[in-house]
């Protein structure tokens, strides 16, 4: 229970990836509030799990584009629980595949701001209530390598991540650590609906551990990261990936 009495806050934490770290830190100890945007019964569900292992969880929705919705969710979790001890930016997606030659100007601010203007609103309004803690960012194998056919704003927008943590860190040291995951395939909604499954059986086949990720392993990292078991790291983008891409 390494994380006993603390407050963490889980961006789209109602299915996939935001959902395992929801589960996993609440395992930890943590109380947890779950921001949803249009996962209300994921995030129920997750609640309910929460709550029935004994946890303390608090589901919230929010549409994370409005700066208004943001602070609604950071004053709710302070009146639930008092305190914000972590932030996982875990919100985020591709949206459609789209080269740069059709992308309209209009899709390209949707992506940046649903994957990189919405962890800058969440650390902005949570950091006046954490005195020390511990910020996690999904950032995405994408950032590294360009990521793939028609993600091109995607993989933008999550490079900008990894170096926005990177820039965090140096500003919010020494109290508030900040870390970046960035996971490759990963077997969740993202990849049923965006990447063909020939081309994910290809990507499992030439990963050395020859096959996809889980979320509840990327939540294992993430859960690491925001304990004090990596206590010595910060601006760090970690990758997760089976061993895909080395950096």
């Amino acid at each position: 229970m390494t994380l006993e009495g603390k407050t963490a806050i889980v961006t789209g934490g109602g299915r996939d990836i935001g959902k395992a770290c929801a589960l996993r830190l609440a395992q930890e100890g943590a109380n947890v509030v779950i921001s949803y945007h249009a996962s209300a019964k994921g995030a129920d569900e997750t609640v309910s799990q929460i709550r029935s292992a004994g946890g303390k969880a608090l589901a919230v929705q929010a549409d994370l584009g409005s700066q208004e919705a943001v602070d609604a969710l950071v004053s709710k979790t302070v009146e639930e629980f008092g305190r914000i001890d972590i932030l996982v930016n875990n919100a985020g997606g591709l949206i459609a595949r789209k080269t740069i030659a059709e992308m309209s100007e209009d899709h390209w601010h949707a992506v940046m701001d649903l994957n990189l203007t919405t962890v800058f609103r969440m650390v902005k309004a949570c950091l006046p209530h954490m005195m020390k803690g511990a910020i996690v960012n999904l950032a995405s194998q994408a950032g590294r390598d360009g990521g793939g056919p028609g993600a091109a704003a995607y993989a933008a927008a999550k490079g900008a991540v990894m170096t926005l943590t990177r820039g965090l860190a140096k500003e919010l040291g020494p109290d508030i650590r900040v870390n970046a995951v960035c996971p490759g395939m990963i077997d969740t909604d993202f990849h049923n609906t965006f990447t063909k499954t020939e081309a994910r059986r290809h990507v499992a086949s030439i990963t050395p551990l020859k096959r996809e990720g889980r979320p509840e392993e990327v939540a294992e990292l993430v859960c690491f990261l925001a304990s004090d078991r990596s206590s010595f790291m910060t601006g760090t983008n970690v990758d997760i990936n089976g061993g895909l891409l080395f950096s």
